[in-house]
């Protein structure tokens, strides 16, 4: 038995290259559960993982692909059984794992989730990490007091992948929502999500030296990092969050702790890949609920296989735009 892969291989000068391949069946990892994926999507750590490998992979040959959906074929684990529909994210697969870039995948049982009702495994993957993170950060501001009367909420990077859910998700709960982009040309894209304004983000991506500006914001999810969100701590509302998500601008924070001796601002970091079951399982159902379907397929862009190495190459230097939805079948 064999399966199509996207195998990504290190010379012996250190260069990797990537290609489509058929693979035999036994050379997939062992573990619980067998999956016949269906789709697959695109994320930063993905084109990473398909070029360079950002130290994130630690072995080669290796499959990339940090999500994936699809129908159980086989399971040693009790929770599963063959044509149960399932979802992963995170937990390093398609990093120190091999992935979802491939028409199966074989993880343990206790990384998958049961795909919610409602969604397909396209829509799933069309959610993907960046859509889970998401709402994982709209979870944590909400927990953290945030309500629509509040006040505007600030989705930075709200062209790529978490902020193109993010808007969309605050948009349908009833949120003033702000986005920002560096790309004037996705302004009508990022209103149709749901944004009630779009500003560009030479506004805000400039350190000042004041280390408080005027109360702007009620809630912030960021996905930049770097001077523009040690700019937006600066002109959150008393007592407001930041919901962390990315560092497309950077890791460093050029910031003073003024904002949160003199606010109480709170700086919520969000991970998603080590998230465990239980948040996992709400986050999910919240997306099937949350996140309007038609403003979800208006983001999808299809893609193959063949297509990830040039999508991982643009995605690296912001040129994708919304959800990539790999159908590896194809």
């Amino acid at each position: 038995m064999t399966f199509k892969a996207l195998l990504v291989e290190k010379d012996d000068d250190g260069k990797t290259h990537a290609s489509v391949q058929e693979l035999e069946d036994s050379r997939l990892p062992s573990s619980d559960v067998t999956v016949a994926v269906e789709y697959s999507t695109l994320n930063y750590k993905d084109g990473l993982c398909i070029g360079p490998g950002g130290g994130l992979v630690r072995t080669y040959p290796h499959v990339p692909g940090i999500d994936f959906a699809g129908v159980v074929e086989d399971s040693s684990d009790d929770w599963y059984k063959p044509g149960d529909r399932v979802v992963l994210t995170g937990w390093r697969v398609g990093e120190a794992w091999w992935g979802g870039y491939a028409q199966k995948a074989c993880v343990k049982g206790e990384w998958l989730v049961p795909l919610p009702e409602g969604l397909t495994t396209r829509d799933a993957m069309a959610i993907g990490t960046a859509g889970f993170t998401a709402m994982l950060a709209v979870m944590a501001l909400e927990d953290h007091g945030l309500t629509p009367d509040k006040g505007p909420v600030l989705v930075t990077g709200a062209a790529g992948g978490v902020g193109s859910v993010a808007t969309a998700i605050l948009g349908k709960l009833g949120y003033e929502v702000v986005g920002v982009t560096g790309r004037p040309e996705t302004t009508d894209y990022i209103r149709g999500l749901g944004a009630d304004r779009v500003i560009d983000r030479s506004e805000i991506n400039e350190t000042v030296k004041r280390p408080l500006e005027t109360e702007t914001w009620a809630g912030c999810i960021d996905a930049v990092g770097g001077k523009m969100l040690a700019r937006v701590l600066g002109q959150m509302k008393y007592g407001a969050s930041v919901a962390a998500v990315g560092l497309a601008g950077g890791a460093d924070l050029p910031a003073t702790v003024i904002p949160f001796l003199l606010r109480g601002v709170n700086l919520l970091g969000i991970d998603s890949v080590m998230r465990p079951y239980d948040d996992r399982i709400t986050a999910w159902n919240r997306l099937a609920t949350d996140l309007p379907m038609d403003k979800l397929h208006d983001m999808i862009r299809p893609a193959t296989l063949a297509d990830l190495p040039d999508l991982g190459r643009a995605i690296l230097k912001g040129q994708v735009k919304g959800r990539v939805v790999v159908d590896v079948n194809v």
